[in-house]
């Protein structure tokens, strides 16, 4: 592979953790017949279809993560899934939430017409920008938008209000966020169900 085209690659994938897709490659202006060579050669490997990772980039903590987020970009350069649910109240250290999957949200729009991953699990939703954060390449709700999802998906209100406290104790948010969000999901008499379910 001419090293200009290596370069690109690397350029994408030092942005997310070593991980690229092809189709970020090829509107780069990768070739994709590049790909299996890059295979061949042990540059990199394939995680899942259209999703690799650069064989020497070490494999982060969050590489779970970046894979799930990545898995949805068969249908574009710019479709990625932002972690989001359980998984994101995880990322963000907020409560004693463990999940069996990975939640990823993808947009509403998305027609998904291959089998999911068993360790993935997909919610549909157009997220505004403010919702989500980017952590080196990896978009992910922001604790309150994770917060209100949760609290929509029927997580426990033992662990909604420690996933608040967490949240305020680490600064994920901030003392007013925090006192809005237990008004809204937590006090019996809040009408939350309805407003929690805003795009």
């Amino acid at each position: 592979m001419p090293s200009k085209q290596l370069r690109i690659v690397y350029e994408i994938a030092d942005g997310q953790q070593g991980y690229f897709t092809a189709a970020q490659a090829v509107a780069a202006g990768v070739p994709s017949p590049h790909l299996p060579d890059m295979l061949r050669r042990g540059v990199v490997e394939r995680i899942s279809r259209g999703v690799y990772r650069l064989i020497a980039y070490p494999r982060p903590a969050t590489a779970q993560y970046m894979e799930a987020s990545l898995w949805p970009s068969t249908h574009g350069q710019d479709i990625q899934g932002v972690i989001s649910h359980e998984s994101a109240l995880t990322f963000h250290e907020l409560s004693d939430v463990s999940p069996a999957k990975v939640h990823i949200t993808v947009t509403a729009g998305l027609r998904i017409r291959r089998t999911v991953p068993r360790y993935l699990r997909i919610h549909y939703a157009d997220l505004p920008e403010s919702d989500v954060e980017w952590h080196q390449g990896l978009p992910v709700t922001t604790a309150a938008r994770a917060i209100r999802d949760c609290h929509v998906a029927h997580l426990g209100p033992a662990l909604i209000r420690q996933a608040i406290t967490d949240g305020r104790r680490h600064g994920a948010l901030t003392a007013r966020e925090a006192n809005a969000l237990t008004v809204e999901l937590l006090d019996p008499k809040s009408t939350a169900p309805a407003t929690a379910r805003r795009p």
